[in-house]
């Protein structure tokens, strides 16, 4: 049997947006991996933020 290729899947960072337009201070990012070939465009996930203490939207940054 072959084995299929690992290079589908890429690690990713995903950071907050409303901490970031709030300007308050530290930043909460989070690292993931997606399939490149399913998921061309970027993620954008609910995640937790420790700074605000709530959730938020957090998008993935270059």
């Amino acid at each position: 049997m072959a084995k299929k290729a690992k290079g589908d899947r890429v690690q990713v960072i995903l950071e907050c947006t409303e901490q970031k337009a709030s300007g308050v201070p530290g930043m909460s990012r989070y690292i993931t991996t997606k399939n490149r070939k399913n998921t061309t465009e970027r993620l954008e996930l609910k995640k937790y933020n420790p700074y605000l203490k709530k959730y938020t939207i957090h998008k993935e940054i270059k």
